[in-house]
């Protein structure tokens, strides 16, 4: 969903994250638009990997480089420490094993920021509740029959994952359904009710 000036609004907390002039590589980067806003207004090092044919062709449309690639088989051929950032946005929940690439994630990336659709917001408790149906929202827009999205999470399981994982978390924020960050601190449980999306930033 497009915010100001046509930016994403989870695209641009993800860009105010990012270090000017840092060597990054964007995983699962669709059609290149939070990558070109990285080496646009960032001056960044980009690089990218996405497994659509169509994705990596949009890419390198706009004079990106990218490669066609997987998350799950092939960041294991990226050597320790190869970037400055790391960044899954969106694709976390369509990987086969989340918790073997957030490892992969945090060894090839000084710092490494992850973002997902939070299954567990209280739009998708209340349609599994009242419609006995698989929610359908902006950021879970498939059906359940034909989704590429293969482990759901909630933003309560993400953290367990980084506290098992060791993975420091330096911000999280829980995102409202237009890409904005939710005004106010408190606990993951409430987080985790209202959060339409999740960010994080971590470091090992």
């Amino acid at each position: 969903m497009s915010g100001k000036n046509g930016v994403r609004g989870d695209h641009r907390l993800v860009a105010d994250l990012v270090a000017p002039g840092s060597r990054v590589l964007d995983i699962g980067c669709g059609d290149g638009e939070l990558l070109d806003l990285l080496v646009r207004d960032n001056k960044v090092d980009g690089r990218g990997i996405e497994i659509s044919q169509a994705g990596v062709n949009a890419c390198v449309a706009r004079g990106l480089s990218v490669v066609q690639g997987d998350a799950d088989s092939d960041l294991a051929d990226y050597p320790d420490d190869a970037f400055d950032f790391v960044i899954l946005s969106q694709t976390l929940q369509a990987t086969r094993a989340p918790r073997v690439v957030l490892d992969q994630l945090l060894r090839i990336g000084s710092n490494v920021i992850v973002s997902f659709p939070n299954f567990g917001v209280w739009r998708n408790r209340l349609q599994l509740m009242f419609l006995g149906r698989m929610p359908v929202t902006d950021y879970l827009p498939y059906s359940w029959y034909d989704t590429p999205n293969i482990h759901f999470c909630t933003i309560r399981d993400f953290v367990s994952m980084c506290e098992e994982t060791n993975a420091h978390m330096v911000k999280a924020m829980a995102l409202n359904a237009r890409g904005e960050p939710v005004g106010f601190t408190a606990p993951w449980w409430v987080w985790n009710l209202i959060g339409e999306q999740a960010l994080f930033l971590l470091k090992r």
